[in-house]
């Protein structure tokens, strides 16, 4: 039996999308909902004191840009995301796992970049669009953790349907599901992702973007996804 309800891990998932998808392009080609007050009120903490306070301190951090022109804000956003995980010259808090396991690495592309892509091509997916980012980038380790949610909550689904209807019904009702979900995961194989990949480094990724912007709103978010990360860590046992 899970830790979590098929809702849990369903908004897990939709959290863990957000949060990855806003550290994969600048503001200026992805949602700016974050600049919203109204958005963070809303934003699941999943019981999680820790979870809240980071979802107090954006709804906070977005309340004191409200005065000042969108289009401005998301240009601001979108230049302290180039500064950090872009560059030129370098990006002042690198977003590869490579970069953050060991002091001084400044070479991508190291054995995590492996080990993610494995991850990946378990789960039948890979790494598509124009962000041609490396696997172990932090915003891509999130969203594969937002799809591991997903197929969670698909197992737990098809089992409360089994309990309900006969075997036999659900293997011909659920044909098409079942074959677009590749692989059926366990609680603890999610949360032996989790201490492998981005629980493992998103610290030393935070402290770098402390240091550099510690006002900014990648700052914030970046608090948001370790409180993230731990809770469902714990609740996973």
């Amino acid at each position: 039996m899970s830790t979590l309800d098929a809702n849990s891990w369903k908004a897990l998932a939709d959290a863990c999308a957000f949060l990855g998808n806003s550290l994969l392009r600048p503001m200026s080609q992805t949602a700016d909902a974050g600049l919203d007050a109204s958005f963070w009120s809303v934003f699941p903490d999943f019981g999680s004191e820790d979870v809240a306070h980071a979802i107090d301190s954006l709804a906070l951090w977005a309340e004191s840009r409200k005065g000042e022109a969108r289009n401005a804000v998301v240009t601001d956003v979108s230049v302290e995301y180039t500064a950090l995980f872009i560059g030129p010259p370098s990006p002042l808090a690198p977003p590869w796992e490579t970069m953050n396991r060991r002091e001084g690495v400044t070479v991508g592309f190291g054995e995590p970049t492996f080990q993610m892509r494995e991850v990946l091509r378990s789960l039948g997916l890979e790494v598509a669009g124009p962000s041609n980012q490396y696997e172990d980038h932090l915003g891509l380790e999130l969203l594969c953790l937002s799809e591991m949610c997903r197929r969670r909550a698909w197992a737990l689904d098809m089992a409360q349907t089994a309990r309900e209807v006969e075997a036999r019904e659900v293997a011909q009702g659920e044909e098409d599901s079942a074959d677009a979900v590749t692989s059926v995961l366990s609680d603890d194989e999610v949360a032996a992702f989790i201490d492998a990949h981005p629980l493992g480094w998103i610290e030393a990724l935070e402290a770098k973007v402390q240091a550099a912007r510690p006002d900014g709103y990648f700052a914030h978010l970046l608090v948001l996804a370790h409180a993230l990360l731990a809770y469902h860590r714990e609740v996973l046992g």
